[in-house]
Formats: structure tokens, C-alpha cells, sequence
């Protein structure tokens, strides 16, 4: 992530010094206004790699929840089969079956019920986290490519350039929102 910022930010100084050159010669004022657009794409790329970043964390964080979840739950399945198999022997045996590892069979197998429904929960808020993130990745690329088509218009002066940038920043936009929601 950091080179890509880095390249973001190689852009956008470039685009600055071309513009403040092309303003100082008295040329075309419009470049002021792709210069301001290009810096408040980049600030728009910054906070969206930022929340990008936040969610990677937090779906890693909770991916591990839910696998510890899971990791007890088998556990649980572990010691009641290992009670089961005991009682299994002592019958085999002729002998009457432990009455406390019956009842505690049965209390294992609706503890495994609700550490199954954390785990499936945790496992839902990863995902949602993961999605987030998936999306601000996006965000954050096209507020990138936008910085770059924004520096090309200035650089061959063609103002249509411009206007393409700022469809990839519309549509990185949409794409923000949509990590917030």
C-alpha cells in the first residue's frame, strides 16, 4: 500500500509544479482547477485507504474470533466423545454407565450449540469486513487513476482528460459511500 501511495503522491507534486509553471506563465487557468481536483482526490484516496485498512484489520481479527470459536467448539465435541467412549467401555464391561459424564454429554453439546452460533457470527462480521475493504480497495484505485489522468491533462493540455478524471473520482465516490454503508 505504501508504494502506491507514494506514486500517488509523486503524481500529484508533479501535477502541482506543472500547474503552478503554466499558472506563473499566464497560461491556461483551468490547470489551476485540475491541480485543486487532483489534491482533494488525494485526500479522498488517503482516507479511503485508511478505512481500506481498518477493515482489513478488524476481518482478520475477528476471522481469528471465529476460528478460536471453532477451535472450542471441537474441543467440546472432543471431551463428550471421550465421556461417550467411557461409558461405551464400562457397558461393554457390565458395568452401569457414569450418570455425572451423561449429564455432562449433554451440557457439552448445548455449549457446542451456542459457541457454533459465535463462531458463525464472527465468521459474518469477517466477511462484511472483508467486503468493506474489497470496496475501498476499489475506491481507493480509482481516485488514483483519476490523480493520473488529471496530471496527463495537463501535461498534453487537454482539458477532456480532465473530465475523464473526475468520471473515475464520481465512480470512486459511489465506491466510498459504499464503504460506508
Amino acid at each position: 500500500m505504501e508504494e502506491i501511495e507514494n506514486f500517488s503522491e509523486k503524481i500529484h507534486e508533479q501535477s502541482n509544479e506543472h500547474a503552478h509553471h503554466m499558472l506563473s506563465e499566464g497560461k491556461e487557468k483551468w490547470v489551476l482547477y485540475v491541480a485543486l481536483t487532483t489534491a482533494v482526490f488525494a485526500v479522498l484516496a488517503a482516507i479511503a485507504g485508511l478505512m481500506a485498512g481498518a477493515h482489513a484489520d478488524e476481518a482478520m481479527m475477528t476471522q481469528m474470533r471465529a476460528s478460536d470459536q471453532w477451535a472450542f467448539y471441537q474441543a467440546k465435541g472432543i471431551k463428550s466423545e471421550m465421556l461417550i467412549s467411557s461409558n461405551k467401555i464400562l457397558v461393554a464391561l457390565g458395568k452401569a454407565p457414569v450418570a455425572e459424564d451423561v449429564e455432562k454429554v449433554k451440557e457439552n453439546k448445548a455449549e457446542q450449540a451456542k459457541i457454533m452460533e459465535e463462531a458463525k457470527d464472527f465468521q459474518k462480521e469477517s466477511d462484511e469486513h472483508t467486503a468493506k475493504h474489497s470496496t475501498l480497495a476499489k475506491c481507493v484505485t480509482l481516485f488514483q487513476v483519476a490523480i493520473a489522468i488529471g496530471a496527463i491533462s495537463i501535461i498534453t493540455k487537454r482539458k477532456a482528460l480532465w473530465l475523464a478524471s473526475m468520471g473515475f473520482a464520481v465512480i470512486g465516490l459511489v465506491f466510498l459511500i459504499g464503504g460506508f454503508l
